[in-house]
């Protein structure tokens, strides 16, 4: 049977690399990339609490530790793996790094495992945040027949028995060092990992009592070789995407991008908007990308956002929205916009039957991405009606909800007008630069018209603007269109929505048509019945013609 496995990394930056740099790379590109594989099954940092220097670690003793747990050994092999560290996939800034980072890197296969009923795996969305303290101990044996079974019986039918006796142990692994090192020249040896709650009795009796037994005394004596005993505290938990805005508010650190160009990392000074911002996707169990824009307050801590694209546009729609609410908010919050399904040609391995149900998974996928438990999330149109799905469908993730020019059902008649809209893309064909077909300037310029009110268009300062959305439609996938839009076809949240208990708001453009009556008919059937925000002035996207009202009106509803 394949054991799992497990890669071991300890990193001691080297001056003059600032820290802020150091984690920037490491939190924003190094440990998504690994998370990204599906044969990795987590990746958690530890920093060093047992540094002999108040100054930081050494390169004989370093500050920083990583763990990744592996479905099995031979993953470190394959080119899957392998490629991360070469050329065209590896960064220029991730080999620049690496000159300036003491690196020893360590495969290992588990081979023993012993776990308390209180034991909670950390890389669990719902224990983001939770203090953990490890204790890693590597050991050599001496060399000579029966040492090493020697060593396995004290371990298993003493010495482990009596640690888990201590109070706060959690679990403790057993691992060989893999074949590949031994290979490389390394010496075998066993690494074991002890998991402890932060509030613990490592310093206490027992502990003492585990470790000072005779034949404990004579393992030391006649059986090591050398022991190496370090304590960490849990420092950062790694998800396939990248998350970390704190490194990006220190002057030192540069601008980032991937080789791929899909991941960029801009701190505060050069981001344009004087708030730090990382650029980069997140892929779906089923294979669409989702591209993703997280800025705002930099602490880990600080309540998200979710904002959420109507059909036809990217997340562009936020711009002027995000500076607007975050004033409102004193800059409390992180935002978090990214472009929905359909934005662009979905992969062959993905859904074609995408529902509003789909696009609310898409949501906890972004989530558990970036390891938010619970967020706040405003949607405008299929975005609104993906807000009002996320909030009655998964209320334990959803703090509260703006649903913003939507309905509670899909209007019988969006098949036959969503249809005739795609005919027209069609017969226009037009090709973008990549070669593929997108959904072109008469369909654009006809959704638009449909979107913004006459004072809009009348007002010249505001033209442009409209112009960027127009060209957000016309670029737009026209497979990618005419698979999302199935999503308008067929839902009815009326009957789940008066046994809401949560919070929730809807918001509304003045000139959207019937929108207005309707949406107050939506408000008043929620639960025992919810604000409605009417926006004067706006049509089909208040966020983009009303954007510092909105955003006081979306900023102030959360606060409340």
């Amino acid at each position: 049977m394949t054991k799992p496995a497990l890669l071991y990394v300890t990193m001691q930056p080297k001056p003059p690399l600032s820290p802020s740099q150091f984690h920037d790379w490491y939190n924003n590109e190094h440990g998504p990339g690994r998370l990204r594989l599906p044969f990795c099954q987590n990746g958690f940092r530890y920093r060093a609490t047992d540094l002999d220097s108040p100054a930081g670690g050494s390169q004989s003793q370093p500050e920083w530790m990583a763990l990744y747990d592996f479905d099995s050994m031979d993953r470190f092999t394959q080119d899957e793996y392998t490629r991360l560290r070469k050329d065209p996939i590896q960064s220029q800034r991730e080999r620049d790094t690496m000159k300036q980072i003491f690196v020893d890197r360590k495969f290992y296969s588990l081979e023993n495992s012993w776990v308390s009923p209180e034991f909670e795996k950390l890389e669990d969305v719902a224990k983001e945040g939770e203090k953990s303290v490890l204790i890693s101990v590597l050991v050599t044996l001496q060399s000579g027949p029966g040492i090493e079974a020697e060593f396995l019986k004290w371990y298993e039918e003493e010495h482990i028995q009596m640690v888990q006796k201590v109070p706060g142990w959690r679990r403790t692994r057993r691992f060989a060092l893999s074949q590949l090192d031994v290979d490389a020249g390394k010496r075998a040896e066993h690494l074991i990992l002890h998991d402890w709650a932060s509030a613990n009795g490592i310093q206490g009796e027992a502990m003492k009592a585990a470790t000072s037994t005779p034949w404990a005394q004579k393992i030391y004596k006649e059986v090591y070789e050398k022991r190496t005993l370090r304590k960490y505290d849990l420092c950062y938990t790694f998800g396939p995407a990248a998350r970390d805005l704190a490194s990006l508010m220190d002057d030192q650190t540069v601008a980032a991008q991937s080789t791929d160009g899909l991941t960029r990392t801009l701190p505060a000074k050069d981001s344009g908007v004087d708030r730090p911002v990382i650029e980069s996707f997140i892929t779906t169990p089923d294979g669409a990308s989702l591209p993703y824009r997280l800025e705002g307050n930099a602490s880990p801590n600080a309540p998200l956002l979710v904002c959420i694209n109507s059909i036809l546009v990217d997340y562009g729609i936020w711009d002027d929205f995000i500076p607007a609410f975050l004033t409102a908010t004193k800059n409390k919050y992180r935002v978090l916009r990214y472009n929905t399904r359909g934005r662009f040609t979905l992969p062959e391995t993905s859904t074609k039957d995408i529902t509003v149900d789909t696009l609310a998974a898409d949501v906890i996928t972004i989530l558990d991405a970036l390891r938010v438990p619970t967020a706040a999330v405003v949607g405008v149109s299929l975005g609104g009606a993906t807000a009002l799905n996320l909030a009655l469908k998964y209320p334990s993730r959803i703090s509260a909800f703006v649903a913003c020019d939507t309905n509670a059902m899909a209007p019988p008649g969006n098949p036959r007008a969503w249809g005739e809209r795609i005919d027209m893309a069609a017969s226009e064909a037009s090709t973008s630069l990549s070669g593929e077909k997108v959904v072109g300037q008469n369909l654009a310029e006809a959704t638009v018209r449909r979107w913004f009110t006459p004072q809009s268009y009348a007002s010249a300062s505001f033209l442009p603007r409209i112009e960027a959305v127009k060209n957000m439609v016309a670029t737009n996938s026209l497979a990618g269109l005419q698979d999302s839009v199935r999503a308008l076809y067929a839902y009815d949240f009326r009957p789940e929505m008066g046994g809401f208990t949560g919070k929730g708001a809807f918001l509304v453009g003045a000139g959207d048509g019937v929108l207005p009556k309707s949406m107050k008919e939506m408000a008043a059937s929620l639960g025992t019945g919810v604000e409605l925000k009417v926006v004067e002035g706006a049509g089909h996207l208040p966020m983009v013609e009303r954007p510092g009202e909105v955003g006081e009106s979306v900023g102030g509803f959360l606060e409340r």
